[in-house]
């Protein structure tokens, strides 16, 4: 029976041969076998796929959608940067003097319009993206260290199938030597 692709089967402790997923007994040499090793589906699936980013995320469905999605990366880009956050102040501030003609609620109306939405949505856009830069280089290390624990557990598996081996052989030698 062969395992899933990017799947390993266990071998025997015996003779090494390959044990289909809950065999007891070795097709190849008939010894007894104790435990067989099924690594999880999801083994495989993550060695294909890796961490999800969120470029991953962008609709690709048609091209409505990724001209739709390449505009707003684009704007997004262009208005998410202090840069554009200073031009926005000093367009603000090239009408502060008519607001403060204009009264208390003409004040208030450019306060809140004006430099907050202008100003305060490029810095947004700024802390958002510095956000998601380490969103993602979060979700990596953690993507590594899953893959890291991942490769030393199948160190232990293997360790355990060595010493499987050792004391498949060394009772074998004590029934050899054990009076009939």
């Amino acid at each position: 029976m062969k395992p899933p692709p990017g799947e390993t089967m266990s071998s025997c402790p015996q003779c090494g041969a390959k044990l289909a997923p809950g065999a007891t007994t070795c097709h190849a040499c008939g010894s007894s076998v104790l435990f067989t090793h099924v690594p999880h589906p999801h083994i495989a699936q993550r060695k294909h796929r890796g961490p999800v980013m969120r470029a991953d995320l962008r609709p690709h469905d048609n091209a409505i959608q990724r001209f739709n999605t390449f505009v707003a990366q684009k704007v997004t880009g262009a208005v998410g940067t202090m840069w554009c956050a200073y031009l926005f102040a000093i367009l603000a501030f090239i009408s502060l003097p008519e607001a403060v003609r204009g009264g208390t609620g003409t004040l208030i109306g450019w306060i809140a319009q004006t430099f907050l939405q202008l100003v305060l949505l490029s810095i947004i856009i700024v802390g958002q993206k510095v956000d998601g830069a380490a969103s993602d280089k979060r979700a990596l290390d953690t993507y590594n260290d899953a893959e890291a624990v991942l490769h030393e557990a199948m160190q232990i598996q293997e360790h355990l199938a060595a010493q499987d081996k050792v004391l498949t052989e060394l009772i074998g030698e004590l029934r050899r030597m054990r009076p009939a």
